[in-house]
């Protein structure tokens, strides 16, 4: 490991208690890394080859969005399962059809944050042009927060005050980020380094990551943006098309050395450590992308087959089965302004699919019933439980 110095500690005190808060150097780190050592360069091509066989599958799916909508909403919930949210997918979607779900709403509410979030800033950046910058960063960060219970945090602006991870204050905690008068310098030098195009996509991914979960610029959220930043970074700088990479479940299952590597650059500049956990973590996930893709298509294909053998009576079959393949759970009052069909008519097409066992029903009630793609749910769901 080659000695860096990756930041500075300076002297400060709150309510009369002085602490040593870390003002992080800037990227790219000083000396600059060796990405030609041969397991360096191997980690790099395994992700480099995993995200082009995730972005090609893209290609080859007849409804793209149907597995997007899906995606975004797994990376959404992993991301803030990281930070203790106990929705589980189905809560998400329930929340969705504006059913209650059988945890705090507060918790759903987050994660349906964090969806409208990332949408938004591709939303900014693809179609307003809109460079990845502080100030869609902000943007991002107002969305994020909105209405849940960081929204006494200040959505949408940086800190005016001093912050720390761990401990009852900043004497004690475990790390404490640059006070606030550091950051316009610290973010500044970060956005510049967004777009350095003298280092490739994947590791200024990595590296900004790292950086800003350094930095915590905000009150509230740093870890789930600091997350989404990886996904807008891939798909501004079109690694990936869409964002189908959920990189959460790698942090989510080897949670304990995510921490320890992120503190391994700040203690001792272990930079190239945490490139091997994230370029593996890129290969792994990616790869398990693909494979949920290439199942959910067999499983889809093989059900519409069980449908369409149905003859005659399949028509009206298949239209509230390819809903239900859209939307995974849904709702008969839902379904109806979708489809040119009467409630009756979507009621008996769901009992049927409910026969051939491709449908489940959620709730156990008699009245306001919530219908869901149970294979499909249950595919997505993987590694998606509560913490």
């Amino acid at each position: 490991m080659v000695a860096r110095v990756t930041g500075t500690h300076v002297e400060s005190s709150l309510a009369g208690s002085r602490y040593r808060a870390f003002v992080p150097a800037p990227l790219p780190p000083t000396p600059a890394l060796d990405l030609s050592q041969p397991d360096m360069v191997a980690r790099k091509e395994r992700a480099d080859q995993a995200l082009g066989r995730l972005d090609g599958i893209t290609l080859l799916l007849p409804d793209p969005t149907l597995f997007l909508y899906q995606y975004v909403r797994k990376e959404a919930l992993l991301s803030s399962q990281i930070e203790g949210t106990q929705s589980s997918l189905s809560d998400l979607l329930l929340f969705e059809l504006d059913e209650a779900p059988g945890v705090p709403v507060d918790d759903v509410e987050e994660v349906s944050n964090y969806v409208d979030a990332l949408n938004h800033g591709l939303r900014r950046m693809r179609q307003d042009g809109f460079p990845l910058s502080l100030r869609l960063l902000r943007e991002i960060h107002e969305r994020l927060l909105r209405g849940s219970r960081g929204a006494h945090k200040t959505p949408g602006e940086f800190r005016r005050s001093q912050n720390w991870i761990g401990g009852r204050s900043p004497a004690t905690a475990a790390f404490v980020p640059p006070p606030p008068e550091h950051l316009p310098q610290c973010l500044g030098d970060l956005e510049r380094f967004l777009h350095d195009p003298c280092v490739p996509t994947v590791i200024r991914a990595a590296l900004a990551h790292v950086q800003f979960e350094t930095i915590h610029p905000f009150l509230d959220g740093n870890g789930r943006l600091g997350r989404l930043l990886i996904a807008l970074m891939l798909c501004n700088d079109r690694v990936l098309r869409e964002p189908t990479l959920y990189l959460s479940l790698y942090f989510k299952t080897h949670r304990a050395r995510y921490y320890a590597q992120l503190d391994a650059v700040r203690t001792h500049g272990d930079w190239e450590g945490w490139l091997a956990f994230f370029l593996d973590g890129i290969a792994e996930t990616a790869q398990q992308a693909v494979d949920t893709a290439q199942r959910l298509l067999q499983l889809l294909g093989a059900d519409r087959a069980r449908v369409n053998a149905l003859g005659r009576r399949a028509g009206n079959i298949a239209q509230v089965f390819e809903l239900l393949a859209q939307r995974v759970v849904l709702t008969v009052p839902q379904a109806t302004p979708r489809l040119a069909l009467s409630p009756p008519t979507i009621r008996a097409a769901i009992d049927s699919l409910i026969e051939l066992g491709i449908v489940n029903e959620l709730t156990g009630q008699r009245r306001n019933r919530v219908f869901a793609y149970q294979r499909y749910l249950e595919i997505l769901s993987e590694g998606a439980q509560p913490l």
